[in-house]
């Protein structure tokens, strides 16, 4: 989309990374932004709005990224809440969903829906995915490695920290119902709710509690 710069609407953008939000996606003290004149080609952008109606500097919680500096175009490629960076991988929605659909092209399965967690490994972390297929015979392992190579395709700060920090990755296939049955326990049903991508903090701990008394399943098994 191009966005409309003479609207009466003053846009900042904060550039989406670890310097400038916490692990939770909030912006940190003194985070550097930037105007329109200076904004970069690829790079991911937290929004800032000003308006004449009275918003000063709103963070308005969508991740941009411009296709199109000259022209002003952009895309949507997440929420600033919703992504993970546990040791500086920096993983966006965006990311997710192409290494999702990248290796479901592979197995030829159909991926109704997946959410992740961050979990600690030993001193260091690891990411633990559930996966929702239509497939009951994938081999995990398999599945896992597959997943972690097109992730290292589509995020180049996740191949470096997977060669430190970030020591592991997990993956669990779960029946559809239980992301649905989820969502119902917390009072959020509709065709217009959809289910969280990253899960953290209460909303991780609800997720654990609900498939460890569905069916035994814990954050690393």
């Amino acid at each position: 989309m191009r966005m409309f710069m003479k609207g009466g609407i003053f846009f900042e953008f904060i550039p989406f990374n670890d310097r400038n939000f916490d692990s939770d996606g909030q912006v940190l003290p003194n985070p550097e932004v930037v105007t329109i004149e200076n904004v970069e080609h690829g790079q991911e952008y937290a929004l800032l709005l000003s308006t004449c109606a009275g918003a000063w500097r709103y963070v308005i919680g969508d991740v941009i990224k411009f296709t199109d500096v000259d022209n002003h175009e952009i895309k949507i490629v997440g929420r600033t809440k919703h992504f993970l960076s546990l040791c500086g991988e920096h993983l966006s929605v965006e990311n997710m969903n192409r290494a999702v659909e990248l290796v479901s092209d592979e197995f030829k399965v159909k991926i109704r829906e997946f959410t992740v967690v961050g979990v600690p490994v030993g001193s260091l972390f690891g990411h633990h995915w559930y996966i929702s297929t239509d497939n009951e015979n994938i081999d995990k392992n398999l599945f896992k490695a597959r997943l972690d190579f097109y992730l290292k395709q589509t995020n180049d700060d996740y191949i470096t920290e997977r060669k430190h920090a970030l020591k592991d990755i997990f993956v669990d296939f779960v029946p559809n119902e239980y992301f649905h049955g989820w969502l119902k326990s917390m009072g959020k049903e509709g065709a217009q709710i959809k289910f969280p991508r990253v899960l953290k903090n209460e909303q991780k701990e609800s997720w654990m509690r609900y498939l460890n008394e569905k069916a035994g399943i814990s954050l690393t098994n």
